[in-house]
């Protein structure tokens, strides 16, 4: 099969396009011919450049981290799944044999693309365990996305955050791909109030085309005000960020209201931010970091993605063998939605 290697960390032109042996999959394990893996900035970028080897990547190494398409070989003690099914795999998993339901296994765990081989590939193995049905009426290519980043912001939103129908949440980074998906999961499946905030008046169009009530453009106007005005001097139940920018979270934070949660799953423009603790202590705020997200939530996500309720944002689709071009767009640019690679595309 074909795959991307990195055989050293460098520029985009260390992912080496090249023929490597088919996955063959071991007891409790299933193979699937990829059709979707997105292109991440930090655990395929980055790492591909050398900046993340304190997750213990072991060269050469097959990149990608998630992957959606069609079970095609099925190992020993699988019977769950069956040639033809729709599936997608993502994240941290079992590194060794495990029954398929994952039952009674306490061995080393790692992240596809990082421990084990990943999905820039034309195929790949994976526990049985970790794979979940993909939903007819979704493309490969959005449950691709919907692997990647819907677990997170639907675990930050409903499980952290607890954010209740009718309550009013801050989505920072509107117009990224986890402040994109929140906007959604709050407005489409939560019922809450949405203020999009972001750095450009394209970026709040984003987000208020997404389902936002309210957007404020943070490099013109001063958030704090703004939400103030927008909530009536209440400010908001949730704050949602992932960003940790030093010069705006500050005044986004005081933008929360009486026991208001603030949750994050990033710091890319941190990480040291400065919070008032008066804020804090006189609101009753809490504040919880928590990256990952719960297995159990995969079928809700997805079907709500199916369901039209989230729409991921896709930037382009790229075959497999760009996958170096696709690395350089996503340092060269700040763009909006995920670059996706498929491999069954020439």
């Amino acid at each position: 099969m074909k795959a991307i290697v990195i055989h050293e960390y460098g520029p985009p032109e260390a992912l080496r396009y090249q023929d490597v042996p088919d996955p063959v999959p071991r007891q409790g394990e299933i193979r699937i011919k990829v059709h979707a893996a997105t292109v991440n900035r930090v655990l395929d970028v980055s790492l591909r450049a050398g900046h993340e080897t304190y997750r213990g990547p072991v060269l050469p190494l097959i990149p990608g981290v998630d992957c959606a398409g069609i079970v095609d070989a099925i190992g020993p003690q699988v019977d769950r799944w069956r040639v033809g099914d729709r599936v997608a795999a993502a994240g941290v998993m079992p590194l060794n044999i495990c029954a398929e339901d994952g039952s009674g296994y306490n061995g080393p765990r790692g992240m596809m693309g990082i421990k084990r081989p990943g999905g820039f590939a034309e195929l790949i193995a994976v526990p049985a365990c970790v794979a979940v049905g993909v939903p007819e009426a979704l493309d490969f290519h959005r449950a691709a996305v919907v692997m990647r980043h819907v677990p997170t912001a639907w675990n930050l939103l409903v499980h952290v955050a607890e954010l209740m129908k009718g309550e009013t949440v801050l989505i920072m980074g509107a117009g990224g791909n986890l402040g994109s998906i929140g906007i959604q999961i709050a407005k489409n499946v939560i019922g809450a109030k949405v203020i999009a905030a972001a750095s450009s008046d394209e970026r709040i169009k984003l987000g208020i085309h997404l389902g936002a009530d309210h957007g404020v453009n943070y490099a013109t106007w001063n958030i704090l005000d703004e939400v103030m005005k927008i909530t009536g001097g209440k400010g908001v139940d949730v704050l949602y960020d992932n960003i940790a920018n030093p010069s705006v979270l500050p005044l986004a934070f005081r933008a929360i209201g009486m026991d208001g949660r603030l949750v994050t799953a990033g710091a890319h423009a941190g990480p040291n931010v400065a919070i008032d603790f008066s804020h804090l202590y006189h609101k009753r705020i809490t504040i919880k970091g928590r990256p990952g997200y719960t297995p159990a939530d995969l079928p809700a996500c997805l079907a709500a993605a199916a369901e039209g309720k989230i729409v991921p944002q896709i930037d382009r689709v790229l075959p497999l063998s760009r996958a170096a071009e696709a690395h350089r767009l996503i340092e060269e640019n700040d763009g909006q939605g995920k670059i996706v690679l498929d491999p069954t595309l020439a």
